[in-house]
């Protein structure tokens, strides 16, 4: 179900596939399944492919609505208070950017609850039934049913192609709205973010153009200094603008953090019933203040100190296995002369760094297993912090290794141009060549055991139906930590190393923010391409902020703030003998003055927009408003009904 200007229209989102052996065995089973689908107002399809069948799912509006009351989804209403939806009221209820009632997020979720929420109600023969269980979860389990996935609106995907994808004039532009109705908050932010920072290094290259191509003359000393401060203020700036944005994003899609007394804390669907706290400590909340609050504090502690020692094992893990390796590259490619020999070492030191990398994810993701996290977006974060550890020092170690043992600035600058343009390359055969040709492996199996089974070696047997097309396109999904992150990690994982590429070796190599800014235009095309053409549609997440990243950048920017200190230094101390004088003296005051300024800018300007703040503020008061008159309703019914004597003795209550 999807809409435009109001007008809704019944589109197939979800699809089921069915292998054909398991039709034969139990297709009383999926017949039942399409009849109580029907049942429940959903509109099935049925697909023949090669090997498999098919079976598409659409919602109509009114099936989607009393879903979501169900599901007691709370939806903000024209009066600015999150509400639980209700069908009969539904024109009460904001619309979203696109015109449908309902996001990418709530309708999936709707999709779920209505096909998972069928239970069994008769026995088969093969293996028993349990009443009340799940169906299609049983189906799942017995393989009669494989997997159930998300589907492409062709209408909407070819509009976001023109519109998007293949729109090459609008550089940095996009449809951003379009994208969040279509994809979900969490990629409509991280393209709205990538956009803003393509935008943003429009600065920093012409700068840093002119800084590597300009003589100065006598003033030439200075250039680099003054460079080295446009940059970090440059960065400052964008973050804290950048949480401008981001604030007034969810605003316009109203997404909000909700505070109600029927549900306690929540935002982005995180509930205080879903915090990870032991059910007698939930249980017994309230009854002795003292011991609850030792409990809740001791259980707190508990889960710092799990989270400390997996970071702890991570470091360590860093320090002693991978920091040799690092070392031991980075001296080869210093005594190796060829440039050709260095392109081929600096390859193949990335396939291996990208095995070892997995495996260190895998590691990470049994650690996280055993934490005490507050939801998979909490888990996911940790993840992210743990991984980056690993890819921070991959990444960059072999470059701390010139610049502080050898000092040589020839090869430090031909150290970063290898890994840019080498780093944007694999990226782009990840990103593009990748998910293609496992797509056309996966339709050669397919037409490969057709022909087996009919026992024809000629003719080409074609695949028809778009279904299934889609079911052979990869996922979406993680390199690292499938269970926890989709693909935004691997976009986003790249987007950070450029960052800290470019940033923390700037006075190196300034000409470095032009090359990250012809490299974000061509990223934001191929990315909406491989979410349009060659991968499924993703599975939506609540997650509506970059989330832990943004204190990845915020760490990257203190980092580049201590690393072009030293580069000045090295820069400017040409004899080695590491004397503090007037000049280095002025380069440690620099340093000391911009970690002061980073910091300060961030309470300079605001993280909310006032337009932003005055309606979240006006939201809050009309809410408690709403609340109060609704208490007082209840308070003044309850004494209505009480007796005379009840009602003495009430007041008596009140005066003491």
């Amino acid at each position: 179900m999807n809409g435009s200007n109001g007008e809704e229209r019944v589109v197939h989102e979800v699809a089921m596939v069915v292998p054909k052996r398991a039709l034969e065995e139990e297709g009383d089973c999926v017949e039942f399944l399409v009849t109580e689908l029907k049942k429940r107002g959903m509109v099935v399809d049925r697909v023949v492919g090669l090997a498999d069948e098919f079976l598409k799912v659409a919602a109509p509006l009114e099936t989607l609505g009393n879903a979501a009351e169900e599901l007691h989804i709370r939806k903000p209403t024209r009066l600015g208070i999150d509400l639980p939806f209700e069908m009969q009221g539904s024109e009460a209820f904001i619309r979203q950017p696109d015109g449908s009632l309902f996001s990418w997020f709530e309708r999936f979720r709707c999709y779920q609850h209505l096909i998972y929420g069928i239970q069994m109600k008769l026995d088969g023969r093969e293996f028993c039934w349990v009443a009340g269980e799940s169906l299609l979860r049983r189906l799942e389990s017995e393989g009669v049913i494989k997997q159930m996935f998300p589907l492409h609106d062709e209408f909407k995907r070819k509009e976001l192609l023109q519109t998007w994808a293949l729109n090459w004039w609008n550089f940095t532009n996009q449809p951003i709205d379009q994208i969040y109705s279509y994809f979900g908050a969490k990629i409509g932010v991280y393209f709205s973010f990538l956009g803003m920072y393509t935008q943003w290094l429009i600065f920093p290259a012409l700068l840093g153009f002119i800084v590597q191509m300009v003589d100065f003359g006598s003033l030439q000393f200075l250039a680099l200094p003054i460079f080295f401060v446009s940059t970090i203020l440059w960065a400052a700036l964008f973050l804290q603008f950048w949480k401008r944005k981001n604030a007034a994003l969810l605003a316009r899609w109203q997404i909000n953090c909700l505070v109600g007394p029927s549900q306690g804390y929540r935002f982005l669907g995180m509930e205080w019933s879903s915090l990870p706290f032991p059910k007698e400590l939930i249980k017994n909340l309230g009854n002795e203040r003292s011991k609850e609050k030792e409990a809740y504090q001791r259980y707190e502690w508990f889960a710092y100190r799990k989270r400390f020692r997996n970071d702890v094992l991570v470091i360590m893990s860093i320090i002693c296995l991978q920091l040799p390796f690092e070392l031991a590259y980075a001296h080869i490619f210093e005594i190796i002369t060829s440039d050709i020999i260095k392109y081929v070492l600096t390859a193949i030191y990335l396939l291996i760094i990208q095995y070892l990398t997995r495996l260190g994810g895998k590691v990470s993701v049994k650690l996280i297993n055993r934490e005490i996290n507050e939801s998979v977006e909490y888990r996911a974060n940790s993840l992210i912090y743990k991984v980056f550890g690993l890819y921070f020092m991959q990444t960059y170690i072999g470059i701390f290794y010139h610049v502080l043992l050898h000092r040589n600035f020839m090869t430090l600058r031909q150290v970063l141009i290898q890994r840019l343009i080498i780093s944007q390359v694999f990226w782009t055969l990840m990103d593009g060549s990748l998910p293609y040709l496992k797509y056309s492996y996966r339709k050669y199996r397919a037409r490969t055991k057709k022909k087996m089974e009919d026992g024809s070696s000629t003719g080409k047997i074609q695949i028809a139906s778009r279904v299934e097309k889609e079911y052979f396109k990869p996922t979406y999904s993680a390199s690292i930590g499938v269970e926890l992150e989709d693909g935004l990690f691997d976009d986003s994982l790249e987007l950070a190393l450029q960052f800290g590429m470019i940033m923390m070796f700037a006075c190196a190599f300034p000409l470095a923010f032009a090359l990250a800014a012809v490299s974000n235009v061509m990223e934001i095309r191929t990315n909406a391409l491989k979410l349009l053409v060659t991968l499924r549609r993703p599975l939506p997440r609540a997650a509506a902020t970059i989330g832990a990243w943004l204190n990845i950048w915020q760490f990257l920017v203190v980092m580049s703030i201590c690393t072009n200190s030293v580069l000045l230094v090295c820069l400017y101390d040409q004899e080695g003998k590491w004397k503090i004088e007037p000049g280095l003296a002025a380069i440690l005051i620099m340093e000391h003055v911009l970690l002061l300024l980073k910091f300060g800018l961030s309470r300079l300007v605001p993280e909310e927009p006032a337009w932003v703040r005055a309606s979240r503020v006006k939201n809050v008061t009309q809410a408690q408003d709403m609340y109060c008159k609704q208490l007082l309703r209840s308070i003044s019914g309850e004494l209505a009904s009480l007796t005379k004597p009840e009602q003495e003795q009430q007041q008596d209550y009140e005066r003491f």
